[in-house]
C-alpha cells in the first residue's frame, strides 16, 4: 500500500457543551477528497451518531464550517491533500462558539451580536416612495458593496483571538455588517449604528491582528471595515463634544 492509498487517520471531536474528547477513525483515501467528504464517510460508514452541519456542498452557504487542524475552514472547499499532516487530520467544531454536539456549533451568540451591532436593515423610505438612484461608483456605495458578500458562516468569528479573550466583543462579521449599513444611503439610523459599535464589546476592542481578513473564504476584509468604524465613531464622539 503506497502513501496515496493508505487510510487517513482522522481525529474527530465528540462531545457537547459539557465536554468531550477526540475520537480516532480510519477513513479510505479517495481522489479529490474534501474534509466534508471525510466527515460524511464517518457518519455513513463508521458511526451514524456523528453530528455535523452542512447544506450546499459547493461553497455557497458556509454551513459546513469547522476547525481543521486548528484553523477555521469551509470543509466542502478544503481538500484533504492540502491539509493532511503525515496521513493525519484533526476536525473540531468552530472555536469561540458553544458546542451543541460533536461538530455542530451553536450559532446563536454569533447572530445575537450581529443584531446587537445594528445589523438589521432599516429602510430610509417606504414602499410607496420613489426609489432613489444610487451611483455604484459612489465612494460610500463602493465601501458598502465590499462587505455584502458576507454569508455569516462565522469563519472570521472563530478565527478571532479577540473574541476568544473577550466574550463581549461583537466580532468581525457583526462589525463588518454595521460598516456596510453605515455606508448604505438607503439605511436609516447612522447614529444608532455608531452608538451600538462604540460601546462595550464594540469596534475599539479590536486589536487589528487581521485573522478575520486572512481566513475569510469570500476574500472580504473585515479588519478594514472595523478600522472604518473606529474612525467614524471617533469623529462622532468629538463632533458631539463641540
Amino acid at each position: 500500500m503506497d502513501a496515496d492509498t493508505a487510510p487517513l487517520e482522522v481525529s474527530v471531536w465528540r462531545g457537547d457543551a459539557e465536554g468531550g474528547s477526540f475520537q480516532q477513525f480510519e477513513v479510505p483515501a479517495l481522489e479529490n477528497q474534501t474534509i466534508l467528504d471525510v466527515v460524511s464517510w464517518i457518519q455513513q460508514y463508521a458511526d451514524a451518531t456523528l453530528t455535523y452541519r452542512f447544506a450546499c456542498r459547493v461553497g455557497m452557504c458556509g454551513s459546513c464550517a469547522m476547525m481543521v487542524n486548528g484553523q477555521p475552514r469551509w470543509t466542502c472547499r478544503t481538500h484533504v491533500k492540502k491539509v493532511l499532516r503525515d496521513r493525519h487530520v484533526e476536525i473540531a467544531p468552530l472555536r469561540n462558539l458553544p458546542v451543541i454536539k460533536d461538530l455542530a456549533a451553536d450559532m446563536d451568540p454569533f447572530f445575537d451580536k450581529w443584531i446587537a451591532a445594528g445589523g438589521a436593515h432599516r429602510p430610509s423610505a417606504s414602499r410607496d416612495d420613489p426609489i432613489p438612484g444610487i451611483d455604484p461608483a459612489d465612494g460610500a456605495r463602493v465601501e458598502a458593496s465590499a462587505g455584502i458578500e458576507c454569508i455569516n458562516c462565522s469563519i472570521c468569528y472563530a478565527a478571532c483571538d479577540t473574541v476568544a479573550g473577550n466574550p463581549d466583543y461583537l466580532g468581525p462579521a457583526a462589525l463588518q455588517r454595521a460598516w456596510t449599513l453605515l455606508k448604505d444611503a438607503k439605511h436609516e439610523g447612522r447614529s444608532a449604528i455608531l452608538d451600538a459599535v462604540s460601546g462595550t464589546g464594540g469596534c475599539h476592542n479590536c486589536h487589528s491582528m487581521g485573522s478575520c481578513t486572512v481566513f475569510c473564504p469570500n476574500d472580504l476584509d473585515p479588519m478594514s471595515a472595523i478600522a472604518g468604524l473606529k474612525r467614524e465613531t471617533t469623529r462622532s464622539f468629538f463632533g458631539r463634544r463641540k
